[in-house]
C-alpha cells in the first residue's frame, strides 16, 4: 500500500427538500384547506477517525465527496425524508485544514472521532405552514435552502509513542526491525525509507509504537533532501530516539545538524524528551567508541558519557537496555511523570560490543 499523508478534498452538503402546496381534497369535506408538507433536510457530510487506516491514498483517487439532498414535502401533510450523513473516514491522527492550509478545523486523535464538515440545508416549509385566520388558502411554498460546500485539507500525522530520527543511514530502519515485526527497506544507501513505518515493540507484558522517520540532512527544512515534511508524524511522539552512525567522522557534527532542523522546523520538537544512541558500534574500535561517546555527549549536553547509549542495531547489542529505558520514558510521559534528564546508571550504562 502506499503512504500518503497529505490530501485536498471537496465536500457538500445536499439541499433541503422544497415544501408542497397542496389542498386536501375529500368527498363532503367543503373546506379541506391547505395541507402541504414541508421538505426535508439535506444530509451532511461527516469526517471520522477509525482505526485500521495509516494513510490518505483512497483519497488520492476520489477528492470529491457529496451528499444527497432532501426530499420535497407531499400532499396530507407528509414532510419529506431527510437524506442520510455522508461519513468521510480517515485514520487516527489525521487534522482538518481549512483551504488555507492553515487554519485548524480539527484534530482527530482518537477512534470514533467525528467532525461535521458542511450542514445539510434545512427543508423548505410547505403552504400548511402559512395558513391563517386571514389567509385561509396560503398557495406559498419555500425550495429547499441550499447546503454547504467547501475545500479541505487533510493531514496525517502518525500516532506513534516514540520516534527514531536522525541522519540517513544512522541505522533507523535496522533498529526498527530488530525490536519490532515491522519490515521497513534497509539498504547501505541513503534515503531508503521514503516515507515513515511504525512497528510495535513488545517488552512483555508493555508495548508501545516506534516511528521510523526518513533521514534529515542539513537544509531539510528548505526542502533538501527528502524535507522535513515527515516531521510531523513525531510531533504526537512522547520520546525521541537520536541515532547517530558511530562510523562517521563527525558525530558531534551529525548530532548538531539534525537538532538544527528540528529547531528550524519548530512544533516543540527541541523540547521533547530524547534519548542520545551512538550506533554501529560493532564495525568501530572500542576505544573509538569511548572517545565519540564522549564527544556526541558534550554535543548534546550530558553530563558524562555514560548517558550516550551505545548500540549494534545489527547485532543486538545494548538494544535491550535501549527499550527498557525507552518504555519507562514513555511509561513516565504518559502518566504525566516528568522524565528525569539523564537515565540511571543501571539502565543507561551501554553493553560492551560483541
Amino acid at each position: 500500500m502506499k503512504f500518503l499523508d497529505e490530501a485536498k478534498i471537496h465536500v457538500r452538503s445536499g439541499d433541503g427538500g422544497a415544501g408542497c402546496v397542496s389542498f386536501r381534497r375529500e368527498k363532503f369535506i367543503e373546506f379541506g384547506g391547505p395541507d402541504g408538507g414541508d421538505g426535508g433536510r439535506g444530509g451532511d457530510v461527516f469526517v471520522e477517525a477509525v482505526p485500521g487506516l495509516n494513510t490518505l491514498i483512497d483519497f488520492r483517487y476520489r477528492q470529491h465527496f457529496k451528499a444527497r439532498r432532501g426530499a420535497h414535502g407531499r400532499g396530507r401533510n407528509m414532510t419529506g425524508a431527510a437524506a442520510p450523513p455522508v461519513v468521510i473516514q480517515v485514520p487516527v491522527g489525521t487534522q482538518i485544514l481549512d483551504a488555507d492550509k492553515a487554519t485548524v478545523i480539527a484534530d482527530l486523535s482518537a477512534p470514533g472521532q467525528r467532525v461535521r464538515l458542511a450542514k445539510g440545508g434545512d427543508g423548505g416549509r410547505g403552504n400548511a405552514h402559512y395558513k391563517s385566520a386571514t389567509n385561509r388558502a396560503p398557495r406559498r411554498a419555500d425550495p429547499g435552502w441550499p447546503g454547504e460546500e467547501r475545500w479541505v485539507w487533510l493531514r496525517l500525522k502518525l500516532i506513534a509513542d516514540a520516534g527514531l530520527i536522525g541522519l540517513p543511514n544512522a541505522g533507523k530502519s535496522t533498529l526498527l526491525g530488530a525490536v519490532s515485526r515491522a519490515r521497513p527497506k534497509v539498504a547501505d544507501y541513503p534515503f531508503t525509507t521514503l516515507y515513515p513505518v511504525l512497528g510495535v515493540v513488545t517488552l512483555g507484558t508493555a508495548d508501545f509504537v516506534l516511528a521510523d522517520i526518513p533521514g534529515l540532512i542539513e537544509g531539510a527544512h528548505a526542502g533538501s533532501g527528502l524535507g522535513d515534511r515527515f516531521l510531523g508524524h513525531v510531533e504526537r511522539c512522547a520520546v525521541l530516539v537520536h541515532l547517530v552512525d558511530a562510523t562517521g567522522d563527525d558525530v558531534a557534527a551529525a548530532y548538531r545538524t539534525v537538532r538544527g532542523e528540528l529547531a528550524a522546523y519548530g512544533a516543540g520538537l527541541c523540547d521533547k524528551d530524547e534519548l542520545v544512541v551512538l550506533n554501529k558500534i560493532d564495525a568501530v574500535p572500542e576505544a573509538e567508541v569511548a572517545a565519540k561517546a564522549g564527544a556526541l555527549a558534550a554535543a548534546a549536553g550530558l553530563a558524562d558519557a555514560g548517558q550516550v547509549f551505545r548500540i549494534s542495531a545489527a547485532t543486538g547489542a545494548g538494544v535491550p537496555a535501549l527499550m527498557q529505558t525507552l518504555a519507562a520514558r514513555i511509561e513516565a510521559r504518559h502518566t504525566g511523570t516528568a522524565a528525569r534528564s539523564a537515565a540511571p546508571a543501571s539502565e543507561s550504562a551501554p553493553e560492551p560490543a560483541s
